[in-house]
């Protein structure tokens, strides 16, 4: 009979405690598939708005999920801004968000964002994204996170290679065999890799 009461109890307590939590990014994005939420405006630090389908062209679109703060981009930090640059290079869209929600009234603030594109000499949209929604529609969970699309589709997604402590002991440079594809029109080779870093600092 104790069962019988202490079960439902259970099951009440926890029906209640994830009734107070935000649901948690959905699953990541699938290869192939299309561009999420590409009509979502963002602000981006030049205090205009941009969305996804904006930004992409007609080879495609790099979208890097990063921040100001997170460990793991600043050791890649040369690494971003030299793939973004080679991206507007080569007639491939690129657009760094910003998903930290938890963190705007910190170091992740868009004010802190401005001062962050300037010192690191950035030249692609840097954009909030409100309520980590364009951040749960990928299913983005890190920072950095790759999520490179073809005119087709999702081509590549993950890490920006196998080494983000030591840019000089990369031995696959994942994200720059997967843009020099993407620019020849090609599939490239490596589509998937685990992405290591700073989780995205949602609101619950």
């Amino acid at each position: 009979m104790k069962k019988l009461i202490i079960y439902p109890a259970l099951v009440a307590l926890v029906v209640t405690l994830f009734s107070f939590m935000k649901p948690a990014a959905g699953p990541e994005l699938a290869l192939n598939a299309a561009l999420p939420m590409a009509d979502a405006k963002m602000k981006d630090v030049s205090g205009k708005t941009v969305s996804l389908g904006e930004s992409k062209t007609a080879k495609g679109l790099l979208v890097i999920f990063s921040c100001n703060t997170c460990p793991y981009v600043k050791l890649s930090e040369k690494r971003i801004k030299e793939y973004s640059d080679y991206c507007l290079s080569n007639g491939i869209g690129c657009i760094i968000i910003n998903s930290n929600e938890a963190q705007r009234s910190e170091a992740d603030s868009f004010d802190e964002m401005s001062k962050y594109y300037t010192a690191q000499g950035l030249k692609c949209p840097y954009v909030v994204d409100e309520k980590s929604a364009v951040a749960d529609a990928f299913g983005a969970t890190r920072t950095p996170q790759c999520f490179l699309f073809n005119a087709k589709g999702l081509a590549y997604k993950g890490a920006i290679d196998d080494n983000v402590k030591d840019a000089a002991a990369v031995k696959a440079p994942y994200l720059k065999d997967a843009l020099a594809s993407v620019a020849k029109g090609e599939t490239p080779k490596m589509q998937e890799t685990k992405s290591i870093g700073c989780t995205i600092k949602r609101v619950e």
